[in-house]
């Protein structure tokens, strides 16, 4: 248990300080052009930035859209969306500029009106005047160049970029992964505090609950506790703690397994149009294997009944799978959320760890079995099979 715990705090710390290390600014960052903006912003999603000037008499807004790896496989966008109550689906009806980066020469950049989650986005004239428009690759990023002439009584626009990939020269629909989904939010520009839509931060709010309470259960509390009954239980000295042990964990990791699934089911219903097939039936195929493993332990026969060996290849075989289909699916999640690439190699640790420790106490015990099986098997030579030398 100790083991565990040290582990759990060694997870946290790592991501803590991989946030720190990931960080990027735009107030150091120079224009081989000689632009300068008044203001930049490092957007929270995507590996983007936002530099510009807004003079709020003629309503004029000069901007420029910086994305990182810039690629000839992806397109990158930048648009604002009229509609600032739209902040929770800002996509539809945003009024986007785009650049797809070329083998040679200048990226391609025009502009389009997203009327929907369509995976084409035609060429075509923007309800603002846009003036300047181009674009660039200097120093592995895509920058998009641009001048709107917005109302003279804005402040604050609702602003959206993206980026998904390109095709046999076609531009395919983003990924719905949660950095894509989130990748939206409010900049008041005469100030230049940006923030996250409403609906975007809860929906990522509550993957990051659903990935956290999946994965300390299905994917740590399960592993654990079928260590803890496959190796105590050899002790004789550990009969019955070891059970309850067993018990205790299994039953509070299916509890709150059954709480991170619910919000996946929740997460499921709020995201129409989005689906997860594979992470979704392999979830629904661990709640109904889960839910029986706890029935089963209601229904276990005593040590000396005829059916106790059918109830324990049943037991073990569903328990084995479980721990494999958990392991499987949060690899799956992991891919869907796309998190700080060190969530997942903490992880990956975590579980390289717990198969170390199972391997030596797969030995220990089988030791502690042979050596047992041997003086028992002397002392009856000894005493004869009767214990009484006949």
């Amino acid at each position: 248990m100790e083991a565990m715990f040290k582990l759990l705090l060694a997870f946290c710390v790592l991501v803590s300080l991989s946030s720190f290390s990931d960080a990027q600014t735009c107030s150091s960052y120079t224009f081989t052009s000689n632009n300068n903006f008044n203001s930049c912003s490092d957007l929270p999603y995507l590996n983007s930035f936002l530099h510009w000037t807004f003079e709020q008499s003629t309503g004029k807004l000069t901007m420029a859209y910086r994305h990182t790896s810039a690629s000839t496989t992806n397109w990158v966008a930048w648009g604002i969306n009229p509609d600032l109550s739209k902040a929770q689906k800002a996509m539809s009806g945003t009024q986007a500029l785009v650049a797809i980066p070329q083998t040679s020469g200048a990226p391609t950049v025009y502009t389009t009106p997203i009327t929907g989650y369509s995976p084409t986005m035609a060429n075509g004239s923007l309800s603002y005047t846009v003036t300047g428009l181009s674009a660039e690759v200097q120093s592995g990023e895509v920058i998009i160049y641009a001048t709107w002439t917005l109302p003279t009584n804005t402040t604050s626009i609702l602003q959206v970029w993206q980026e998904g990939a390109v095709v046999s020269g076609s531009l395919t629909q983003h990924q719905t992964a949660a950095a894509n989904l989130n990748a939206q939010g409010t900049l008041d520009l005469l100030s230049g505090q940006t923030a996250s839509s409403g609906g975007a931060s809860s929906t990522l709010r509550k993957k990051n609950i659903h990935a956290v309470l999946n994965v300390v259960s299905w994917g740590i509390l399960m592993p654990f506790g079928a260590m803890v009954a496959r190796y105590l239980k050899t002790f004789k000295a550990a009969d019955p703690a070891w059970f309850y042990l067993h018990a205790g964990c299994q039953t509070s990791a299916y509890i709150v397994g059954v709480a991170g699934w619910a919000t996946g089911i929740k997460l499921g219903s709020d995201s129409a149009g989005i689906q997860y097939d594979t992470h979704r039936t392999i979830g629904i195929i661990l709640f109904c294997l889960g839910t029986l493993q706890v029935f089963a332990l209601l229904l276990r026969p005593n040590k000396d009944h005829k059916f106790r060996l059918y109830w324990n290849i049943y037991h073990h075989l569903t328990g084995y799978l479980v721990i494999t289909l958990s392991i499987a699916n949060i690899f799956k999640g992991f891919d869907i959320l796309k998190p700080n690439k060190n969530w997942k190699n903490s992880y990956i640790g975590l579980i390289i760890a717990l198969a170390v420790q199972a391997i030596l106490l797969e030995a220990y015990t089988w030791y502690v079995v042979v050596k047992r099986k041997k003086a028992e098997k002397a002392h009856h030579g000894v005493n004869g099979a009767n214990g009484y030398g006949a």
